[in-house]
């Protein structure tokens, strides 16, 4: 059985080496799209990468929950919301509270190495009655479970997940 099989794999090598050294073109054309394609694929991971890099996402990353509490502060500043932070213990499930024309925002965010789940939606919805919030988000570093995408959209809740986080970032970095 073993034979079988060698031979079966020595004689499918054997006709495909026939037939690209019959056809030089159908070895170009190959050999030219098989190329074409890992080249594509390195240039949009390096544009990945350097996107990555410039929106500073991987700094965020590695900071502690209070930092990144902190750096929002500063982004969704930069973005034309007046900001307070609350304090980082007895806050009631929001991290930030945001102001703009006459509208309250409460904020959860969560700096995360996995992917956010159901508590961060149950925490900052049970806050909007407590802070009289008309809009409450979660943002995090990370993804959120499909779970929690449910339950926020049933609650009402924004999730601005890793991809909107970066395009956040990239478009303060533009305007500074």
């Amino acid at each position: 059985m073993g034979l079988d099989f060698f031979d079966g794999f020595k004689m499918g090598l054997d006709l495909l080496w026939s037939m690209l050294t019959a056809e030089p073109l159908l070895t170009l054309a190959i050999i030219v799209f098989f190329g074409g394609s890992l080249i594509f694929a390195l240039i949009v991971k390096v544009l990945r990468e350097q996107k990555l890099r410039k929106s500073g996402i991987t700094e965020v990353d590695e900071m502690s929950g209070r930092k990144f509490e902190e750096y929002l502060q500063a982004l969704l500043k930069a973005k034309g919301y007046y900001i307070q932070l609350t304090p980082s213990s007895g806050d009631y499930g929001a991290d930030l509270i945001l102001s703009t024309k006459g509208k309250k925002i409460i904020v959860q965010a969560k700096r995360y190495k996995k992917n956010v789940g159901v508590k961060a939606v149950q925490e900052i919805a049970s806050a909007k009655s407590h802070y009289k919030a008309e809009e409450c988000w979660v943002i995090t570093n990370r993804l959120f479970t499909e779970q929690a995408k449910k339950l926020a959209n049933s609650n009402q809740v924004r999730l601005v997940d890793r991809k909107q986080l970066i395009n956040w970032m990239l478009e303060i970095k533009k305007g500074a």
